[in-house]
């Protein structure tokens, strides 16, 4: 294996971290497939922010980004991707061209990255295929007013980590609770 992609959607777009040596060329902005977003992770790593995860059930359709690994070994590049994301390799979703080998949480999601892989010249790809943990984290259905709730209930550095997030997630990663909470004043803590 020659040719591997790594698709971005969240803050693996502004921070690579770990990743940095691992990767070839700069983002490819908005050349991945288009996947079902939303802010439905409550993430320890921005201290309880939510920040974006492919949710089949919530998400919108966004357009994803695109980066190439230095890695030839498909294992290797799956490794150093999870290592970054601070999570488990089976949390990390890829398609093998060649022979056909997948691991994705949704089977949606899965056919939308085998169905874009098939247009592109890669041999394999990797991205972060966690679930959203809203209903686990924090006991409600994820909706825009339960986002919120979630979001007010943040102390002040919490809520200035969500609002940072917000902020730097790529622009075309426009979904409804981003288009709320951005442009209502109902979190501001400046």
């Amino acid at each position: 294996m020659s040719n591997i992609a790594i698709i971005g959607f969240g803050s693996l777009i502004w921070d690579l971290e770990s990743l940095a040596t691992s990767v070839r060329g700069g983002w490819k902005m908005y050349a991945g497939p288009l996947v079902p977003i939303e802010f439905s992770l409550v993430s320890k790593k921005r201290l309880g922010a939510l920040a974006l995860v492919i949710d089949e059930d919530h998400g919108t359709p966004c357009p994803t980004c695109v980066i190439e690994s230095t890695h030839t070994d498909l294992q290797a590049a799956i490794h150093e991707l999870a290592r970054r994301e601070r999570t488990a390799e089976d949390t990390i979703g890829f398609f093998d061209r060649s022979n056909g080998e997948r691991r994705a949480v949704g089977i949606h999601t899965a056919g939308l990255f085998e169905n874009w892989i098939e247009s592109t010249t890669y041999d394999a790809v990797i991205w972060t295929d966690g679930e959203s943990n809203f209903l686990r984290t924090t006991g409600s259905v994820f909706s825009l007013p339960a986002a919120r709730q979630h979001l007010l209930s943040l102390d002040v550095p919490a809520r200035r980590e969500a609002q940072r997030y917000l902020r730097n997630a790529p622009k075309r990663v426009d979904t409804p609770l981003r288009q709320t909470s951005l442009t209502a004043g109902w979190w501001a803590t400046d």
